[in-house]
């Protein structure tokens, strides 16, 4: 067994090459995903602006490339993230039990289907009621002129954040897998995490309350889920006699 890393007699310079190697290994990952859904991103363009009846502005020919790249680059981190889910839970699986190690190994997957929903839920719910409120706001005042650049950032803005706020059951259920999160903290914190989602989603959203409530009532359920998923991973590893 002398092959195993024990996560005890390494040292710090040792936990941090092996913290660097795995980074290093993830962006590879994301610049390799990047290099090939650079392929097919005419593809993705043409459905993205399918709905457009005439052609996105460009200033420049240098915006084709920098719009691509920044499709190309959201592609690939959709990709990456289940490499760098695994890398994070290689790295810090030698400290947990065998037991925990074959549990927390599920959150690899889960990590990147909710993801694509975050993803899938700014493309479809929130972005057209930002840019409908938009354009509406500037019809009467403003002719309406989109560059290709300035729309796909806008959007990308819109849109990714939510990817990384749907991570938050699978956070949930990684912290309380190895014992930093349980289900009284979580209920103690419910005001305060309440307030804080409130707080983004209307600080994202335009100033109407069909817009807020899009985007608060699924982030307080990605909570409520978060702590029902605490609860039941604790019920889980308890033994019979303490339930």
């Amino acid at each position: 067994m002398s092959g195993m890393r024990d996560p005890n007699r390494m040292s710090v310079v040792g936990h941090l090459g092996e913290l660097r190697a795995r980074m290093i290994r993830t962006l590879l990952s994301f610049l390799a995903a990047m290099a090939a859904t650079f392929l097919y991103v005419q593809d993705l363009y043409a459905w993205l602006v399918r709905d457009f009846d005439e052609k996105l502005v460009v200033l420049g020919p240098s915006d084709v490339l920098r719009v691509y790249l920044l499709l190309s680059g959201v592609s690939a981190l959709a990709v990456t993230m289940p490499v760098a889910a695994w890398h994070a839970w290689r790295f810090v699986s030698p400290a947990l039990g065998e037991r925990t190690r074959r549990r927390t190994a599920m959150f690899i997957p889960v990590l990147a289907l909710l993801f694509l929903a975050g993803l899938a839920f700014g493309y479809f719910a929130l972005f057209p009621a930002m840019l409908g409120f938009l354009e509406r706001m500037a019809s009467e005042q403003f002719e309406t002129l989109y560059t290709a650049r300035n729309y796909f950032t806008f959007m990308i803005h819109v849109t990714v954040p939510f990817g990384f706020l749907f991570e938050l059951p699978a956070a949930v259920l990684f912290l309380t897998r190895i014992g930093l999160l349980n289900p009284a903290l979580l209920a103690k914190m419910r005001k305060s995490a309440y307030f804080v989602l409130v707080v983004v989603a209307v600080s994202i959203t335009p100033p109407d309350i069909v817009s807020d409530i899009i985007v608060i009532a699924p982030l307080l359920l990605l909570y409520e889920i978060s702590v029902a998923i605490s609860k039941a991973t604790v019920r889980r590893t308890e033994p019979a006699g303490v339930r």
